[in-house]
């Protein structure tokens, strides 16, 4: 048989396969719709005979809440999750398959999808969640010998084969065998296409490598150090998702995602949704901490890079000192300085008797409590004073009955007539005398409160103002004198842009939530904040040395052309990036020698883009000053839109961005405005800034030099 007449049998029984899969789902949302209409009625019913027995007792109204009642009301949004994932596959049922043998059990082979389907009562997958341990054989690199981790432990097989298909609207329009990896020409098509308003998921096209980071341990702190376009986002993004489905029970509603502002949050929201996962909290590092301090605002990101783009020597060498390990070890400093000399020890005396020793105190600080936070301590301290200062005003006021009950026995009936009233009021005069001394003493304790963070935080610091690095040093004082810990239990942290991070936001973040299960994926040649040394995510392990932490290097970029990719590694000094071979066009460069000509050119190449179907184009400018310049400029000639808060939203079309607000994105075309302006100011961080801007585009990238 020939190969062409093989390949047009086999593509015939993948249709068949294809139409009794959609066949068996369809049957399948059938039967669970009928589920659901049972389970719809049964509650109807059950609170409508509630609502009639017990109309007249409100309390057993509001106690109708049983078990069973319970029980089917999450059977119900069991059953509710299962439809939508039906639902979504019975257009696209699944987009690979793998087949293998396993030793005892023979060959065997699975479909491969978004979710897994599974017939109602049965126990054999129709097909495999793309999760699922199993499921990773389809993503390994070659055939041939390989393992997945079971329940149970390693799992050798052997890899026979891999198919991998495009199915759209439930017809197999095509399909890839492939011996080394499953997705190479899946790959180049999907990457070949628009880019979306919206991060999508990539579950079709997860590489090897990235494969290996999604499916790797929980516990312990992942880092991932990868250049522009190498999927850290996603990578992220799919490894909570499979965290969840294989650890539900523990992690369900427990995971925080830290991004870099709100464009960024915006732009990534739909990933997880898409994959079946809602109940992740998301936020970035400024809003989680000001909402944990209660402050109204802070530097935010656009504040802080445009006073470093201006060369604000002092801002820039506090910036640079504030993402250092020096700046943690100071606040550790600082903080021991605190524990050993905030509290004095004295001795205290109610009415010239010795409560407490100040030896007594200070033992209580140094030694019985020392394994508190101070703050904590200092108030457990207070409330053990206090208590014994109850005891002995009690023994005072015990005192003080017994001395006029002394008096009064040694009086007469007639004398004790004629004074009791002048002894009753002298009696009370004692007790006010005792209570105003109490009351006074206790006031003289005052230096035992604890002082305001903030305040202690603003002797500490050199600058007025607050940004996110001040933020993380002052939420670390709340835990390390506090003890402060989040109301949320969070068993599962994501922090991505992690290379703007500094060891006091690590070390908060850690401290703050207890975690031991961290996704932290940045790159350090984006690290456009000032900086001495090496990222602080880089270092991880030698400021949190109960960390069990594993580091990943990604070198290849999925995201642009390889013409692209060689211009954006002219701005790296070393750890070039590889790229994928897909080819385009070179990169454009013009030079305008004034605004006129900037206006023409900006027009003209915008419009070619959009002539080559290029739909989403970036015009990305270093600071928001420019960008500011070239909307105004470009108002009522060219459909735009200008992002220049950090709460604008991203959406289709052109936009016009500042460089610090498009980290992260990707645009079809991107046209950067180079200007020598930070030539003198910024010159020592620009070079990272241009490849930035450069590795936003995926299939067309132009540069536009003014003078």
């Amino acid at each position: 048989m020939n190969d062409e007449l093989k390949k047009e049998l086999e593509f015939g029984i993948e249709k068949e396969k294809l139409s009794e899969v959609i066949e068996l789902i369809n049957n399948e949302i059938l039967i669970y719709l009928d589920k659901r209409k049972e389970i719809v009625d049964y509650i109807v019913e059950y609170r409508k005979n509630i609502l009639d027995d017990y109309k007249d007792d409100e309390d057993k109204l509001i106690d109708y809440f049983d078990h069973e009642r319970y029980v089917k009301e999450e059977a119900f949004k069991s059953i509710d999750t299962k439809l939508k994932e039906l639902n979504i596959l019975k257009t696209s049922p699944y987009f690979g398959n793998v087949e293998f043998r396993e030793e005892d059990f023979g060959i065997d082979k699975i479909y491969v999808g978004r979710f897994g389907v599974t017939p109602y009562n049965t126990f054999e997958p129709v097909v495999v969640d793309w999760r699922a341990p199993v499921s990773s054989l389809f993503y390994h690199g070659s055939l041939g010998e390989s393992q997945y981790n079971a329940p149970m432990g390693k799992v050798d097989v052997n890899i026979l084969g891999r198919r991998q298909f495009i199915i759209k609207k439930g017809i197999l329009e095509g399909m890839f065998d492939s011996a080394v990896n499953v997705n190479d020409d899946i790959l180049q098509m999907v990457l070949s296409k628009n880019s979306s308003q919206k991060l999508k998921d990539i579950i079709m096209t997860i590489q090897s490598e990235q494969d290996e980071i999604i499916r790797e341990d929980k516990y312990k702190a992942l880092v991932v150090d990868g250049v522009a376009g190498s999927g850290k986002t996603t990578i992220a993004l799919h490894r909570v998702a499979y965290l969840l489905y294989n650890n539900r029970e523990s992690l369900e509603n427990k995971v925080l995602i830290l991004g870099p502002n709100h464009i960024f949050m915006d732009y990534i929201s739909d990933v997880l949704p898409s994959l079946g996962e809602s109940g992740v909290k998301q936020s970035t590092f400024i809003d989680f901490a000001l909402e944990v301090l209660d402050l109204e605002e802070a530097f935010s990101l656009k504040d802080v890079m445009e006073k470093v783009f201006n060369g604000d020597k002092t801002f820039i060498e506090d910036i640079a000192y504030k993402s250092s390990i020096d700046f943690k070890n100071s606040l550790d400093t600082y903080i021991e300085s605190l524990n050993a000399n905030l509290f004095k020890y004295e001795d205290i005396s109610l009415r010239g008797n010795l409560v407490i020793s100040k030896e007594d105190i200070q033992n209580m600080f140094e030694e019985d409590f020392k394994y508190m936070p101070l703050f904590k301590r200092s108030k457990r301290i207070k409330r053990i004073i206090f208590s014994k200062l109850k005891d002995a005003r009690d023994t005072e006021f015990r005192a003080i009955e017994n001395n006029f009950k002394a008096i009064k026995s040694k009086l007469s009936k007639d004398e004790l007539i004629l004074e009791i009233n002048d002894l009753d009021f002298k009696r009370k005069i004692a007790i006010q005398e005792l209570i105003k001394d109490l009351i006074e003493l206790k006031k003289s304790l005052s230096y035992l409160n604890s002082p305001d963070i903030i305040d202690l935080y603003t002797e500490f610091n050199t600058s007025l103002d607050l940004t996110e690095l001040d933020l993380a040093a002052i939420l670390y004082l709340k835990v390390k004198l506090e003890g402060f810990k989040l109301k949320d239990d969070i068993k599962h942290v994501v922090i991505d842009e992690a290379q703007d991070y500094s060891p006091v936001q690590f070390a908060t973040i850690r401290e703050i939530t207890k975690c031991n299960s961290f996704t932290i994926v940045g790159d350090s040649n984006q690290r456009l904040l000032p900086l001495n040394g090496e990222p602080a995510m880089l270092t991880l392990a030698n400021y949190l040395n109960d960390l069990k932490v594993s580091n990943y290097k990604l070198d290849k970029s999925y995201r642009s052309t390889k013409e692209i990719m060689d211009y954006a590694n002219n701005f790296l000094n070393e750890d070039k990036i590889v790229p994928l071979v897909r080819s385009g066009e070179q990169v454009e460069k013009t030079i305008a020698n004034s605004k006129s000509e900037l206006e023409s050119q900006i027009i003209a190449i915008a419009q070619k883009m959009r002539d080559e179907n290029l739909e989403n184009i970036a015009i990305v400018t270093y600071d928001e000053n420019e960008a500011l310049e070239l909307s105004s400029m470009l108002q009522n000639k060219l459909n735009f839109k200008l992002i220049n808060k950090d709460y604008i939203k991203y959406t289709h079309g052109i936009t016009i961005i500042p460089s610090y607000f498009a980290k992260g994105l990707e645009f079809d075309g991107v046209v950067i405005i180079e200007s020598n302006k930070y030539k003198n100011n910024y010159y020592d961080n620009i070079k990272k800034l241009r490849y930035v801007m450069a590795t936003r585009a995926l299939h067309k990238l132009a540069i536009i030099s003014t003078k």
